[in-house]
């Protein structure tokens, strides 16, 4: 099958299966897989020109409620918490696809950015896991219910208790961390998820099980706006291909919905630490090859 906005030419079936495995596993960490499906598209479909962002988002568009619906299902949806990742990601996101297009277009120049980008998250996931050890946030899920009850959801702070414990974060925190990663949400196409998945483990110390659900539900509007807006501004920009390549994104989203909802029903049964662990180093590898390939 020939998919003309990307140029490349590939079995239909392809997409969909790749999608479904990188998101199976990228749920459980609670992220939708689009930050290793990126790679994918550029490594191995070939697909790089900035519209491949665009494609990127398209599949989360598609993705992400199934996982979402998911968590919510199980009563693990922390709603306040992807309202504030929503609100603070989307202005960014605006930023980072005008980024992409005006001084990232070039694919070379692009996968630097790819590798610095994936190469800190991986860093970050490994560093993480050999501080902490065997810390709460590390072990296996514990027995017993996994509801999630709210307490308290104030312009302050977000409070709720997981397995007899009470969690807080600040609102203004989490905006302004999630505004930042909205601009590279929109540079890369994916990335927000797989960052403030980590930083909101280790910086606000949320428990793992707790917050997928919300990272997932909360980059669904942001990835709306995001195909929306590289849409919008294509004709500014006839030189290059910008808007999404609407029949692979699909086919990429429609193995990515599987993928991520079974994901996220295996999540609560996988300890947070093999979790973290697979992430980083598949992340560490892609950022190497694609640091090699720049200055090789």
């Amino acid at each position: 099958m020939y998919f003309p906005v990307a140029g490349i030419e590939v079995s239909p079936f392809v997409p969909p299966l790749a999608a479904f495995v990188i998101s199976f596993f990228g749920a459980m960490g609670g992220i939708s897989g689009a930050v290793l499906l990126l790679p994918f598209q550029m490594s191995v479909l070939g697909y790089t020109s900035p519209s491949v962002s665009a494609t990127n988002q398209l599949f989360n568009v598609v993705a992400l409620p199934g996982g979402a619906y998911r968590h919510f299902e199980e009563k693990r949806l922390v709603w306040p918490l992807a309202l504030i990742i929503t609100a603070g990601t989307l202005p960014g996101v605006f930023i980072g696809a005008l980024v992409r297009v005006v001084w990232l277009p070039d694919a070379r120049t692009f996968k630097l950015f790819a590798a610095c980008l994936l190469l800190y998250i991986g860093v970050r996931l490994i560093r993480d896991l050999l501080m902490t050890g065997k810390s709460a946030s590390s072990c296996p899920a514990p027995g017993g219910a996994f509801e999630v009850k709210m307490q308290e959801f104030s312009l302050r702070r977000i409070a709720y208790t997981f397995q007899g414990e009470l969690h807080v974060c600040p609102v203004l925190g989490v905006l302004g961390l999630c505004f930042v990663l909205g601009i590279v949400t929109g540079v890369y196409g994916a990335g927000c998820g797989v960052i403030i998945g980590p930083l909101l483990v280790s910086w606000f110390r949320l428990p793992v099980h707790t917050i997928g659900g919300a990272i997932l539900l909360g980059m669904f509007l942001p990835s709306v706006a995001g195909v929306a807006f590289y849409s919008l501004i294509a004709p500014f920009f006839p030189d290059q291909s910008v808007s999404p390549d609407w029949a692979l994104g699909l086919l990429l989203g429609l193995g990515g919905l599987v993928g991520v909802y079974l994901g996220s029903c295996c999540q609560k049964w996988v300890p947070a630490s093999v979790i973290k662990w697979g992430l980083g180093v598949v992340l560490v590898g892609l950022a190497l090859r694609y640091a090699w390939e720049y200055f090789g």
